[in-house]
């Protein structure tokens, strides 16, 4: 339970804010974005606590000392604001002024951004998965038809094969699309996850890794994670208070959920929570890039990647109860 304190007066004033300013209805509203921010990142929860588990404790502490608040006012609320500045030309300021006084129009602009954004999240995450997929260090397999197949032996023999394989889609993406700014976000969050991957194998020592870049890279990941909340948030409210409340909400039991997640060793009780919380990553990475060209729900995500992990829970105590017998 005390992990989760700080989410839990968070919570309490957010919510008591929440109703100050627009009484039960706004209440519910921040509610709801708190739950659809927990959909979305619980698969976070579970990437996050496996880098921190091979972080040093200073660094661990540093993640949620200075993570919470660039998870729940950074994330949530400047880097929209940022985003919306660089793509319209408009200052911070001025950008800031019109989120307050006219969100409809900030809601308007950060739309038409949106396919960047998307594109970015979507090859990060991508990386990310494959990073995973690709892991020679990794003994535990969960789906047998693609963890143990042959052709995952052969393509895992192969130079670079992540970055590979991402090279292709970009080259799909590309060619479907004619345009260059979405080209340029996409390849720009390979290039991102490339540069942190080697500054971080540069970095670490003794299977430590470096607290800077595994720090920079977890906040990028929350970063591509964030996205869909925010930009789904609008469906509900154009208050970007109410948004940062709501998901800052969410952000800080995602945080909490990390930290247990480390402390009780839990993707060790659960040896296939890893792989759920991946392929979740894989199906929000392809999601992000088929919003390039078309719309899903917000809940069907979060859904996908609860019922991936939901799965995979199951299927680990299952495991572990056989072997126990």
């Amino acid at each position: 339970m005390k992990h989760f304190r700080s989410s839990l007066v968070v919570t309490l004033i957010g919510l008591v804010i929440a109703f100050y300013i627009g009484g039960w209805y706004i209440l519910y509203i921040t509610a709801l974005l708190a739950v659809l921010e927990i959909s979305l990142s619980f698969d976070n929860a579970v990437v996050n606590a496996k880098v921190l588990e091979t972080m040093e404790p200073k660094w661990q502490q540093r993640f949620i000392t200075y993570g919470i608040p660039i998870a729940v006012f950074g994330m949530r609320f400047v880097f929209p604001i940022v985003i919306v500045a660089v793509a319209s030309g408009m200052g911070i300021i001025e950008t800031f002024n019109v989120a307050v006084d006219d969100p409809s129009k900030y809601h308007e602009v950060l739309a038409s951004v949106e396919k960047l954004i998307y594109a970015f999240g979507s090859s990060f995450l991508l990386m990310v998965f494959l990073d995973f997929l690709f892991d020679d260090d990794r003994e535990a397999k969960w789906i047998h038809i693609i963890e143990k197949s042959k052709t995952l032996d052969k393509l895992n023999e192969v130079n670079n094969i992540e970055l590979t394989i991402a090279l292709v889609f970009g080259l799909v993406l590309t060619y479907l699309t004619q345009d260059y700014a979405i080209a340029l976000a996409y390849f720009g969050g390979i290039l991102l996850h490339s540069l942190i991957s080697s500054l971080d194998t540069l970095m670490s020592s003794n299977g430590v890794r470096s607290g800077i870049m595994g720090f920079l890279y977890l906040e990028v990941l929350d970063a591509s994670f964030s996205f869909d909340g925010v930009i789904g948030a609008f469906a509900l409210t154009s208050d970007i208070f109410v948004i940062m409340i709501g998901l800052g909400i969410g952000a800080m039991f995602v945080r909490s959920l990390t930290l247990y997640f480390v402390e009780k060793k839990t993707l060790s009780e659960f040896r296939y929570l890893e792989h759920g919380a991946s392929y979740a990553i894989l199906a929000l990475s392809l999601v992000m890039y088929y919003k390039i060209f078309g719309h899903i729900n917000e809940v069907i995500v979060g859904t996908i990647g609860i019922t991936f992990i939901g799965i995979a829970t199951w299927h680990s105590i299952k495991e572990k109860k056989l072997e126990n017998n």
